[in-house]
């Protein structure tokens, strides 16, 4: 008789490692253990459901225990909670809802336990119009909710993914919707100077935000809901979400040996092995180590998941597999918008005293002169020696694209030049004969080698402005848009003709619209004898460093950061 599996938990981990044993192994006896009704779900397409953009719930199974006995001949116990281990016996004990208490004995285990949703020790938090969303029975409880009720207002609390997608999922259902973040800014793994583009994403589609400000307490107030924030403001609301983040669900192993992170999660080794013998651990309970900066981390995320499953079959199998840290590549949809991140933002790479260089590029999706081109916001994050430690990228086309090349750059140890070499497939409709990818790589490139000076949009408001002269390259037509406050204007056409107008023992930092110009001015200006900087990114990226929330709703929709046209 085979080896003896027992995994606790299904979804991307679970499932995915009980797949995995069976291909390598015919006669193993795999139980998986679901303490819920379902065993394999599209998590992330949970949020969409709810919203009406996926109509068939069915589409959100993605195999049932049904299947997985008929083509995989593995034992699928759904409502069947494990409670207790005991690895000195090698037995777990479980609840289950058909056959009481009773335990089961294993060769191998595999924790896959997931995560759950943190619910903070606030006044009202059990209130029956406070939801989260984490499993197919939150999203039928949603669901039926808004389906049954005639839905006027709903606030969602957590500006992190899940957050941000049902806000637009409950607006789009025609629901007066406020999210509310208690840290300044939504989407964590993005850089505040990156986000507020995401942010007044929004606020135009009428999503009102109140960043800074956390939850306080909820209580009924008649038929609706009051949600107390901690700046004393109060919303009323027919329904809260509540996705303030996620917690490892691993309770049950506080009993055990194991080995535990400082946040709960379990702790591994590459091979997904714990520190007890025959006992792994994959998916949003385990700790990771971060890619780029090498330190202890937990980034839950399906693909992540998904592949430590299959590691950990492997290595049950014999097959010395490893896993190789995680990147923390994501992407997510903003009302029209995609925004998308790999590897470390400044923020990391700063709280760690990581150096670090930054640029922006601002390229059109594909070749201008086609129609449809849009643009897209790329922000570069790399060292002194070239290797690329994260990138960030926001658009409305080709978002996706760009940053899965980077990630994969990352991944194979490559920098800034492997980027301006990379051979990218080229037509009009779907990119520039210069891809935006070999555009960040030579602009990187040129900042290594000394022939250009980025200055980034935080820097410009605490420039020296006795010795720092803000320099407008752009035409006069451009002008009557807008500029920034105490700048001199010489349209790049006209400075060569002028430039003997500029003081010398001044530090001169020029800016165009996006940055590119700006560059073309700083060379010039460079091989003229003078002290020069370009602003990377150029007045475009410091209108949207620069963006604030309105606190009032917009009943317009006003000019995008990304569209042709700005507003000052």
């Amino acid at each position: 008789m085979g080896k003896k599996v027992i995994i606790v938990g299904g979804v991307a981990g679970g499932a995915s490692s009980a797949a995995r044993l069976r291909r390598l192994d015919e006669d193993a006896e795999i139980i998986i253990f679901e303490k819920g009704n379902y065993i394999s779900f599209a998590n992330c397409g949970l949020p969409y459901y709810i919203g009406g953009t996926i109509q068939e719930r069915s589409n959100l199974l993605v195999s049932t225990p049904e299947d997985m006995n008929g083509k995989l001949n593995i034992d699928v116990r759904i409502n069947s909670q494990v409670t207790k281990i005991d690895t000195d016996k090698k037995e777990v004990t479980i609840q289950s809802n058909e056959k009481g208490q009773y335990t089961e004995s294993y060769d191998f285990l595999i924790l896959s336990p997931g995560a759950k949703p943190i619910m903070p020790r606030i006044e009202g938090i059990d209130n029956k119009k406070v939801l989260t969303l984490r499993n197919m029975e939150d999203t039928d409880k949603i669901k039926d909710y808004v389906t049954k009720n005639k839905l006027e207002t709903a606030v969602v609390i957590g500006g992190g993914y899940i957050g941000v997608e049902m806000a637009e999922n409950l607006n789009d259902l025609g629901i007066d919707v406020t999210l509310v973040e208690a840290a300044p800014h939504i989407l964590a793994p993005f850089d505040a100077d990156m986000i507020t583009i995401a942010e007044k994403e929004l606020q135009d589609n009428n999503i009102s935000l109140e960043l800074g400000n956390g939850l306080k307490s909820f209580s009924d107030n008649e038929s609706r809901l009051k949600v107390a924030l901690n700046d004393g403001k109060t919303i009323d609301a027919d329904i809260a979400i509540l996705a303030i983040g996620v917690t490892p669900d691993t309770g049950f192993l506080k009993d055990t040996a194991l080995e535990f992170g400082t946040k709960g999660h379990i702790i591994v080794n590459d091979h997904m092995e714990t520190n007890i013998k025959d006992v792994y651990a994959v998916g949003d309970a385990v700790e990771v180590v971060d890619f780029i900066n090498k330190q202890k981390s937990a980034i839950p995320l399906a693909g992540p998941a998904n592949k430590q499953g299959r590691i950990a079959a492997d290595n049950i199998c014999g097959i010395k597999s490893t896993y190789k840290e995680t990147q923390g590549s994501a992407i997510i949809k903003v009302c029209d918008l995609t925004c998308a991140s790999t590897g470390n933002n400044v923020r990391t790479l700063e709280r760690l005293n990581i150096p670090n260089e930054v640029l922006y590029v601002l390229p059109q999706s594909h070749a201008s002169y086609y129609p449809g081109a849009t643009p897209i916001t790329l922000k570069l994050i790399f060292n002194h020696e070239g290797k690329i430690l994260g990138a960030q990228a926001i658009g409305y086309e080709g978002v996706d694209k760009r940053i899965d090349v980077i990630a994969t750059v990352i991944r194979l140890g490559g920098t800034v030049t492997d980027l301006t070499e990379l051979e990218l497939c080229y037509a009009p409709p779907y990119s520039s004969a210069k891809d935006p990818i070999n555009m960040a790589g030579y602009y990187a490139e040129d900042i290594l080698k000394g022939l250009s000076d980025a200055v980034l949009p935080k820097d410009i408001d605490s420039r020296d402005k006795n010795n720092i002269v803000l320099l407008d390259v752009r035409t006069d037509l451009e002008r009557e848009t807008g500029t920034i406050e105490d700048s001199t204007h010489i349209s790049l056409q006209e400075l060569r003709k002028r430039y003997n107008e500029l003081d010398k023992n001044k530090e001169y930092w020029t800016y165009c619209q996006v940055g590119q110009r700006g560059y073309y001015a700083e060379r010039l200006l460079k091989q003229r004898g003078l002290k020069v900087k370009n602003l990377s990114g150029g007045l475009k990226q410091y209108i949207a460093y620069k963006y604030v929330p309105s606190k009032k709703k917009m009943m317009i929709h006003p000019i995008n950061f990304q569209g042709n046209r700005i507003r000052v």
